[in-house]
């Protein structure tokens, strides 16, 4: 199995389904990519987000632009390519042998996507570091609404970013991907059936990670109702089919995605808004038909379009972020969607955050049916964004927990046994696993992320209080980064920013409790008591992660 790694990497943007009509999507320059979202209630850099594009080209990795690199086409380009004048004049080999090189390949013509031959000259003549490039790939350019087709076109984009690194460079990158909804059904496409069919090659190889945007990889639970969706190729009618997609003798079905990709190399970020989604119909769809488990109308879990469930593929790394499906300060053009892709790719450490018990000592209903769930909700120091969040009007907290004590008097969230429509990301009750970089940290000496919980309890039947607010408080945990004359990694657990004073000590009760396996903390408010555990792990350039020592 070929190693991941956290250095910089071409990076390919796959936006999601354009309709019935793309005539628009054709005229998008860069597929949404570019547009950003203004935060007037923050201040500085976190103001105003530029969009993916800008946001990479000015960030510290200085990524650039490929526009008008690759031409994509309705039909095969089979003219003679035309030789730029200023190679025919050149005096550089060099140049013109690694030019020669992509024309033998094929790479100028004879397909429907191509290589623009001057741009390519000046790819070879004038751009460092070209594994730092951002590639849009414009897939409804080539007219063929089939998934298959789509797949090989974006394989051999892939293909032509190693080549042009290689001839500039001596090395063939892997790339990373970014894609919003059905790119991400494109993205796998590739990696289930590309790869493995037509190349003969494993995905891994040429693929160093993905991001998914709210791609229903499990299916739309309305996927029924054809007309409203607007699609007319049947292929790629049939990929948003949940029955299509959990079909194991299918190859391109979600529930084999494991078998040809690392399933760590891949995270999916689950939107939650769907209140702020454009298509009104189709969050009132997502209520209607909602999944196994959701408990009826009781629930939207979606962005709007796509279901939370729908959006993870079980086994996978997952995030959810409080932002609708598309549109406005959506899953893909918000900030949040590039600080955690960002991490993902070129984070340092991974952290997670489990449960090891909890319970809640005061509410439930006494006519009623109550049920308790249980948020969190995490942001690092630095950045006015949240990695990771669980609300009330999000939906998506772990729950319902109602299995009482033997006492009768406290729900117990830790019980084993207990079978949750909204349940843990494993089976060890993990709360959430992130991505941390300490490059971005605002000291050297430590990392601080602000942990807010929450627990909420809701009466299912409408005798009592339908949104009592059972506790709700946030913490910073703090680690202090091993040096030379502190070699061992430390956590403390802060209930305010004291720690940020000048000269400050913490309290040997502030210090968390070191566990095998992580670290461990307690939570004992009015309502509710928990203990949490809290794992730290090293992520090399190459390779996967490992435990700090």
């Amino acid at each position: 199995m070929s190693e991941p790694t956290r250095s910089p990497q071409p990076i390919i943007l796959i936006r999601g389904f354009g309709g019935l009509d793309v005539a628009d999507e054709k005229k998008d320059t860069y597929q949404r990519f570019n547009v950003g979202t203004v935060y007037p209630q923050k201040q500085g850099e976190n103001y105003i987000y530029e969009g993916l594009i800008l946001r990479f080209m000015k960030s510290n990795w200085k990524y650039q632009d490929t526009t008008n690199v690759v031409g994509y086409y309705g039909k095969t380009y089979a003219y003679e390519p035309l030789l730029p004048e200023k190679l025919k004049r050149s005096t550089d080999k060099d140049i013109v042998e690694k030019f020669m090189r992509l024309k033998e390949l094929g790479y100028f013509s004879g397909n429907k996507i191509i290589i623009d031959p001057g741009m390519a000259l000046h790819l070879l003549e004038t751009v460092e570091q070209p594994w730092q490039t951002l590639w849009v790939f414009r897939y409804y350019d080539l007219d063929e609404r089939k998934f298959n087709v789509y797949g090989e076109a974006l394989v051999r984009l892939i293909d032509f970013i190693r080549e042009l690194t290689v001839q500039k460079e001596g090395f063939k990158p892997k790339v990373n991907i970014i894609a919003h909804s059905m790119g991400g059904l494109i993205a796998r496409e590739a990696v289930q059936r590309t790869y493995p069919t037509s190349k003969k090659q494993k995905a891994e190889n040429y693929i160093n990670k993905i991001v998914t945007l709210g791609t229903p990889h499990q299916g739309i639970s309305f996927q029924i109702l054809k007309n409203w969706i607007n699609i007319s190729a049947e292929d790629e009618l049939k990929h948003f089919n949940p029955d299509f997609q959990k079909d194991p003798r299918n190859d391109a079905a979600f529930v084999n995605f494991h078998n040809y990709f690392p399933a760590e190399r891949l995270l999916t970020v689950v939107g939650t808004n769907y209140r702020s989604y454009d298509a009104a119909i189709a969050s009132r769809l997502n209520r209607a038909f909602s999944l196994e488990g959701e408990y009826g109308a009781n629930y939207n879990r979606s962005d709007g379009l796509v279901k939370q469930t729908s959006a993870q593929i079980p086994g996978t790394p997952r995030t959810f972020v409080h932002k609708c499906h598309g549109g406005d300060d959506s899953l893909i053009t918000s900030r949040e969607a590039f600080e955690v892709a960002t991490r993902f790719f070129f984070g340092n450490v991974r952290s997670r955050l489990r449960l090891v018990k909890g319970k809640v000592t005061r509410g439930k209903d006494f006519f009623g049916k109550s049920e308790f769930f249980l948020g969190v909700s995490i942001k690092p120091r630095g950045v006015d964004f949240e990695l990771f969040h669980q609300s009330k009007d999000a939906e998506n907290c772990y729950g319902p927990f109602s299995q009482v004590d033997p006492l009768g008097k406290n729900v117990n969230f830790s019980e084993a046994n207990q079978s949750l429509g909204f349940p843990w990301a494993d089976t060890n009750k993990l709360i959430w696993q992130g991505y941390l970089d300490t490059k971005k940290s605002l000291s050297a000496k430590d990392m601080v992320l602000r942990v807010e919980f929450y627990i909420g309890e809701r009466d299912l039947y409408g005798f009592g209080f339908s949104d009592n607010k059972i506790f709700n408080k946030q913490y910073y945990v703090r680690a202090l980064l091993p040096t030379n004359l502190q070699p061992n990694l430390k956590l403390y657990l802060h209930a305010d920013e004291q720690f940020m004073r000048e000269g400050f000590q913490p309290s040997p009760q502030e210090e968390m409790q070191k566990v095998n396996g992580g670290w461990q903390f307690d939570v004992r408010e009015t309502g509710f008591e928990g203990t949490f555990r809290i794992e730290l792990d090293r992520i090399p350039e190459n390779g996967l992660p490992i435990p700090f020592v």
